[in-house]
């Protein structure tokens, strides 16, 4: 299971892709690291920089982290410019995941990326569109076949849809699905609160909670979402071992995407890939 893979036209070394965010672009990692997994998937890119939000942005959570980055990224232009060549130095496959609060910009995005040498784009529908009042892409089944069938139009190469976890996700992922996504990202971090109490007050933290914490609910969502959809699935939420990945291919997943667990350990993706050959070669 740790052999190459296919996931709609778009070949991987192994099945191991490195999630957005959490691996900025490549600068905590070993080359080693980064030229041995299957895929990078970039941060998420908008077409204007991004500042983010004012700190803290991250809390420990039992068995897992809540963050609040806000998307923060230095823009199209300076991701073509200054970031992007030297991803594409690396090796592996780098998928650029894209934001936006409107149509239009996600269009503006694909565009801005044809020709560059990317092998394709995640779409991260998780943001909220402007147009409907601040409701996210991910809320709305209709919207996101709209959005997806008008980037097929502009990108024709390989792009995952990355759902939310929550709301209507299958309605969603089979509207991805329809639409044009060559696979779809399952899942986004999940809404959590932490409270930190203090002498001013409670600090009350809303992000997203990933982690180890967040397998079981995502496996299952990978398992249900397997046995609806033809397009292929990737496995994102909670993954720290080879046996968490090896859960995530028994459950329907063509591949995975390791986030967290690079925070705590910059080597987790070698070691993963070597406990999954083990598991894989043992069954």
């Amino acid at each position: 299971m740790t052999g190459s893979v296919e996931l709609s036209g778009l070949r991987l070394s192994n099945p191991l892709m490195l999630a957005s965010g959490t691996w900025g672009f490549g600068e905590t990692l070993s080359p080693e690291i980064l030229r041995s997994v299957g895929a990078l998937v970039t941060k998420g890119i908008s077409l204007e920089p991004r500042a983010g939000n004012p700190p803290p942005r991250l809390s420990e959570t039992p068995c897992g982290l809540l963050n609040s980055i806000g998307l923060e990224n230095p823009g199209l232009a300076a991701f073509r410019k200054g970031i992007l060549p030297r991803l594409l130095r690396i090796g592996p496959p780098v998928i650029v995941n894209i934001l936006g609060e409107s149509e239009e910009e996600f269009l503006r995005l694909a565009e801005g990326l044809r020709e560059t040498g990317v092998a394709g784009l995640e779409v991260n529908i998780s943001c909220p569109n402007v147009k409907k009042g601040g409701l996210a892409f991910s809320q709305d089944p209709d919207g996101v076949f709209r959005m997806v069938r008008r980037l097929r139009e502009v990108w024709p190469g390989w792009m995952s849809v990355k759902l939310s976890p929550v709301g209507p996700v299958a309605e969603v992922a089979h509207a991805a699905e329809e639409g044009g996504a060559s696979a779809l990202t399952c899942a986004n971090t999940y809404p959590a609160l932490a409270i930190h109490p203090g002498p001013k007050g409670p600090y009350f933290h809303l992000g997203g909670l990933s982690g180890p914490a967040i397998k079981p609910l995502t496996l299952r969502l990978v398992y249900e979402l397997s046995r609806r959809l033809r397009r292929p699935l990737i496995a994102c939420g909670g993954i720290l071992s080879g046996r968490d990945a090896y859960e995530y291919l028994l459950a329907g997943a063509r591949a995975f995407q390791v986030g967290t667990a690079t925070l705590l350990d910059p080597e987790a993706p070698r070691r993963i890939l070597s406990e999954l050959d083990e598991l894989s070669r043992a069954d």
